[in-house]
């Protein structure tokens, strides 16, 4: 087993007047060979959209997108005609396909933040579509938000193309632990507050944990709880 522990303030970082945005992973025009992805996961941003902007109508092609709003909300609207707001607790998956274009707006008076994850599909030239659901977070455990494992398959709230990965949430209050699960690639995102990740120490807010070989290491919320996102990937 081995922890690779990335902070925040190392992240590739896109900032412009009306966006803030961090990338886990190559994006855009920032490239590293040795940082293209983990497992499954090819895209890990952590954006901060200004009110009244966002990104403007563009294409997305063979990936599964999944959206999870930590403050604020966000308009989507897509070419096959779906649209929705997204807020805290509610899940939102895209599935690119053979195609698709869409838009991602912050209409409402305050700053929106969140957390967009791409990977990589089963198959190429899917159907696109939409989907989301509303989430309930409960304390100490993990629940599956958005998965393609057979595993998840009647508790998830967004189904992913992708049978390899899943990805689940966590609220945790001060001191409360969870267990990571066991699999071969585990990527751990402190979404909000901090967390002591066992055999690695403390994680703030935005460092994230790539693990290989998990073998179900013990995460504890600081003193002000912690929100966690995690994927584990075979």
């Amino acid at each position: 087993m081995s922890i690779d522990v990335r902070r925040a303030a190392d992240r590739f970082r896109t900032s412009e007047d009306w966006l803030d945005s961090r990338h886990s992973f190559s994006f855009g025009p920032y490239y590293d060979p040795d940082n293209v992805g983990f497992g499954a996961l090819l895209v890990h941003n952590d954006e901060i959209v200004a009110p009244g902007t966002g990104f403007d109508t563009h294409p997305h092609q063979d990936l599964e997108i999944v959206t999870w709003v930590l403050r604020g909300a966000l308009v989507h609207q897509d070419s096959e005609g779906h649209s929705g707001v997204v807020y805290p607790g509610l899940a939102q998956r895209m599935s690119a396909g053979r195609g698709i274009r869409h838009s991602e707006k912050n209409d409402a008076g305050e700053p929106v933040r969140y957390l967009q994850m791409w990977v990589r599909p089963d198959e190429l030239d899917l159907t696109p579509s939409y989907q989301q659901a509303e989430v309930e977070l409960g304390t100490g455990e993990l629940v599956p938000i958005a998965s393609g494992l057979t595993k998840h398959a009647t508790s998830t709230a967004v189904r992913i193309n992708q049978r390899g990965a899943g990805m689940s949430a966590a609220r945790l209050p001060a001191g409360a632990e969870v267990q990571l699960p066991v699999a071969p690639f585990v990527h751990l995102f402190v979404a909000l507050g901090s967390v002591t990740l066992e055999g690695a120490g403390e994680l703030g807010e935005a460092d994230a944990a790539r693990i290989v070989a998990s073998d179900g290491r013990r995460v504890s919320a600081g003193p002000q709880g912690a929100e966690v996102l995690v994927w584990e990937m075979s």
